[in-house]
């Protein structure tokens, strides 16, 4: 699935997506609240921009993703690979849970 189709299905209401490869990633700037994208791989994706607030990130791949303006508020976090994704701190902070997440540092946090 692509970026295109994740954005086509949520606006006609589908909102899990978990366990979703998703390939060319570019959701920069669009509204992604309360999506599940749990487990889901999102290598290098683009969600700069993105409102996921409420959304399920657990333990989804997020490496070297661009998440530069997201917002996070809200958001599960646990188990999820951050390793070099572009986020700040305070964006962290917005989230309802990050343990045992990997920082963008490669650090893990919460152990």
């Amino acid at each position: 699935m692509n970026g295109r189709e994740v954005l086509r299905h949520y606006r006609q209401g589908k909102r899990n997506f978990s366990r979703t490869r998703v390939k060319n990633a570019a959701l920069h700037g669009v509204d992604l609240r309360k999506i599940d994208l749990s487990w889901a791989n999102l290598h290098s994706a683009d969600l700069s921009e993105t409102d996921l607030s409420g959304a399920n990130l657990r333990g989804s791949d997020l490496r070297q993703a661009d998440l530069t303006d997201t917002n996070l508020e809200g958001v599960d976090l646990r188990g999820a690979n951050l390793y070099e994704a572009m986020v700040s701190r305070s964006q962290l902070d917005q989230a309802k849970s990050i343990d045992h997440m990997i920082l963008p540092d490669g650090t893990r946090y919460g152990q």
